[in-house]
């Protein structure tokens, strides 16, 4: 096994070889969901990436504290510091309290995550349980002198601090994850309309005053008022993980403004950056266009997994869900279609296959197949930047490796017969975090498959005794119930399809 594990760190736009601060610690912070309606596709890539990652380190030896938080307050509308908090905004749409919004839409996100086979994370921090040290974090800001009030409100000022912190070239630090030149917003948005509060548009609000119809409010020096969205990340990831923590995960679409107003606010209140490793996933397209609810395009996943949807031809399992979701690399975009759910799953159901007929392979003296290779390449991709598509690929090659020595075209040792069942049981199971559906959903899956096989094994005999018109009677009434049955020359296999 090839030890070095590298992730591609977008600070510095390149993979570099993994070493935490203090091992065999690991701080994982990651942006969890704003919670005001049902998790969508969108919201499973990243709850899924981060979820291989946790597990991947925790198989590497390391003991991560894996932080997963959730926005409950601050999270304005189109991403902006203008407009309604989203969850107050469903409150008052749907006439309840906000915490009761969040708790139905945090319950149905668990809920869905669990389906999913997404382990939880170590803390899952509010951040309206958090108030007092966002408070703290904008007081050490203006202490610093990066930040102003302004009639209740209090910005950050973006001019200030790159002034302060240049980076190579003359341009702030401000920009540096995202590329952005943020010296030329400076210099063509200074005298927009509509920006009153702000000294120059690029500022962004660490505490918003609440305006008098605003529901959730906290007393500040400031104002009654709430924190910033950008904010509650920057505090609670400094509660839980320190100043300066390993990895920092999100989808592409947070690099900015929200990732990158976060390490500003790190910089400007501390001195340091922060986060070592900043990662970040692709997002789910539908024609090109990025799934979210601002767009109104999103699916959400209790309608893949019941088919309710218009846009869809059936329903899809969470499985073949997560499987959809891991056939690409993490950073490629992944565009939804029917079509390609249906390849995965009947991807996932030859995998499932092919591991469930492991029991029955022949045991050879000689082998004819070198699956610790297998297993040595399939932690090769895991190393290089978690490439779940290419482990992926290697299973396959198992799965021919398997279907080979039951059509008696391969030799098997019995200690090949192990590595196989080591290597799904470690790579399908443990660290893609793909679960057996038939067998974990149906307690009595074996007293079916039992019952299939002694069918299929009646119809043997009767062919066997000419018996034509049973034979046939028990194939067609199986294959009318959706069995795919096809005879060998040691038997029968037969499928299920779904």
């Amino acid at each position: 096994m090839e030890s070095q594990f590298y992730i591609y760190n977008t600070l510095n736009r390149k993979k570099q070889i993994f070493e935490p601060i203090h091992p065999p610690l690991v701080g994982l912070y990651v942006c969890g969901p704003t919670v005001y309606g049902d998790p969508h596709l969108g919201h499973a890539r990243p709850a899924i990436t981060f979820d291989i990652l946790f597990r991947y380190l925790t198989h590497l030896g390391y003991r991560v504290r894996y932080v997963r938080n959730i926005t409950d307050v601050g999270h304005l509308e189109n991403d902006a510091d203008e407009g309604e908090d989203k969850v107050a905004k469903k409150a008052r749409l749907e006439q309840v309290e906000p915490m009761e919004i969040v708790q139905y839409y945090l319950n149905r996100y668990h809920k869905a995550m669990d389906a999913l086979n997404v382990l939880p994370p170590s803390i899952e921090p509010h951040a309206s349980g958090h108030i007092i040290e966002q408070i703290q974090l904008v007081k050490d800001i203006l202490e610093k002198g990066y930040a102003y009030e302004s009639e209740g409100s209090v910005y950050f000022d973006v001019e200030k601090y790159n002034k302060k912190f240049p980076l190579v070239g003359g341009r702030g630090a401000y920009g540096k994850l995202s590329g952005r030149n943020i010296e030329e917003l400076l210099n063509t948005t200074r005298d927009l309309d509509g920006q009153q509060e702000k000294r120059n548009s690029v500022d962004f609000a660490l505490w918003k005053k609440a305006s008098p119809e605003h529901i959730m409010r906290w007393p500040s020096p400031w104002s009654n008022g709430f924190p910033g969205w950008h904010l509650e990340c920057t505090a609670m990831s400094k509660k839980y993980l320190g100043e300066t923590f390993d990895i920092h995960g999100g989808g592409m679409d947070l690099i900015f403004p929200h990732h990158e107003c976060e390490i500003a606010q790190s910089v400007a209140a501390t001195g340091r950056e922060g986060v070592r490793y900043w990662m970040h996933n692709n997002m789910i397209t539908i024609n090109g266009q990025k799934m979210g609810k601002s767009l109104g395009n999103f699916i959400t996943l209790e309608e893949f997994f019941t088919g309710n949807h218009t846009i869809l031809t059936q329903a899809y399992s969470p499985m073949t869900i997560r499987f959809f979701i891991l056939q690409a690399q993490y950073r490629s975009t992944v565009d939804f279609s029917n079509e390609a759910l249906q390849a995965s799953e009947k991807g996932l159901d030859r995998l499932m296959e092919a591991y469930n007929k492991i029991k029955n392979l022949k045991v050879s003296q000689q082998s004819s197949a070198d699956i610790k290779s297998l297993k040595t390449k399939c932690y090769e991709a895991m190393n290089d930047d978690l490439n779940t598509p290419i482990v992926i690929s290697y299973l396959f090659e198992a799965v021919k490796i398997i279907n080979s020595n039951i059509a008696g075209q391969s030799n098997l040792t019995q200690e090949d017969i192990a590595e196989l069942e080591s290597l799904f049981q470690l790579f399908l199971f443990d660290l893609l975090g793909m679960k057996n559906e038939l067998k974990d959903g149906n307690a009595s899956y074996d007293a079916f498959a039992k019952a299939v096989d002694m069918l299929l094994e009646m119809r043997m005999q009767a062919k066997a005794n000419k018996d034509w018109a049973t034979s046939d009677k028990i194939r067609n009434e199986l294959t009318a119930l959706g069995f795919e049955i096809k005879d060998t020359k040691d038997g029968f296999e037969w499928k299920l399809d779904r």
